[in-house]
């Protein structure tokens, strides 16, 4: 079976061309090597799909004959993703989030400025620039 269709029939990409996109993008490996979307999986390989700034890693065990559901996945893989790299992404996750209340967005002008004023004066206690809302 196909790399995308492969990856589509076990429910790691929701459509195929999405898959196949992966695939040219260089986000897939079969045993260490980038894999062109043609390429051909037999059971014992190891893939390797970067997904969301995961390294998702699996086993092929078998291949399934069409797409699958979501409770007969494992029959056809083993994931073994270590625990760190989903660890990883959360704690990015976390601080991305402590930078920068979600949906703020960028500084407005005044918020500028008052950054600006806090820094230029030497004396300033961060109450004083505190805008009341």
């Amino acid at each position: 079976m196909r790399i995308d269709k492969y990856l589509w029939s076990t429910r790691y990409f929701k459509t195929r061309n999405i898959a196949s996109t992966a695939c040219k993008k260089g986000q897939v490996k079969i045993n260490d090597q980038v894999a062109k979307p043609s390429r051909e999986i037999y059971p014992m390989d190891k893939i390797i799909v970067r997904k969301e700034q995961i390294n998702l890693q699996l086993t092929v065990l078998d291949i399934p004959k069409s797409r699958v559901g979501a409770k007969l996945v494992n029959i056809y893989r083993t994931d073994t993703t270590p625990k760190e790299a989903f660890e990883h992404n959360e704690l990015l996750k976390q601080a991305k989030e402590h930078y920068r209340k979600k949906g703020t967005g960028r500084p407005t002008k005044k918020d500028r400025r008052d950054i600006e004023d806090y820094l230029d004066d030497p004396d300033a206690t961060p109450d004083s620039f505190i805008s009341p809302e």
